[in-house]
């Protein structure tokens, strides 16, 4: 399962890098400078949560496979929908597509909070070592 993860993520990160480069030099003076910020937003955000796909997925073996894949699958529908929504705004700039991109927002977000609790729950599932506290009472009658 893992490794389908690690190939989305590096797909993702590939078509991040490749919308990147389109737009820097295939879209750069056919869209208005406001259109080109927003293709440029679309691909930056896709390539950070694709990095991060494919490093969970690399270290995947501690977190609960469940919680994991709800993460993964949060960042993935996230990429579609908030970077997908941009790109299409910037090419078409059809303001409607301006209304989805918050769903893909919350999914992004909801992802980060799922990670959070992957690593709430790997470190609460480490064995914690408390030192034994010493009152003052004990130190005197030492």
């Amino acid at each position: 399962m893992a490794d389908m993860w690690i190939v989305i993520g590096a797909i993702s990160g590939f078509i991040a890098v490749a919308a990147g480069a389109f737009g820097d030099h295939g879209l750069r003076g056919r869209i208005s400078d406001d259109m080109l910020r927003i293709w440029n937003v679309a691909a930056h955000y896709q390539l950070t949560h694709s990095i991060l796909i494919a490093a969970i997925a690399l270290v995947g073996d501690g977190p609960p496979p469940r919680l994991r894949i709800a993460c993964l699958s949060a960042f993935t529908i996230g990429i579609l929908i908030f970077s997908g929504s941009l790109y299409a705004l910037a090419l078409t700039e059809t303001k409607a597509l301006g209304a989805i991109t918050p769903v893909g927002g919350v999914a992004l977000l909801t992802g980060w909070v799922l990670l959070a609790v992957i690593g709430f729950k790997r470190r609460c599932g480490k064995s914690i070592s408390i030192p034994p506290m010493s009152s003052p009472i004990d130190q005197v009658a030492d």
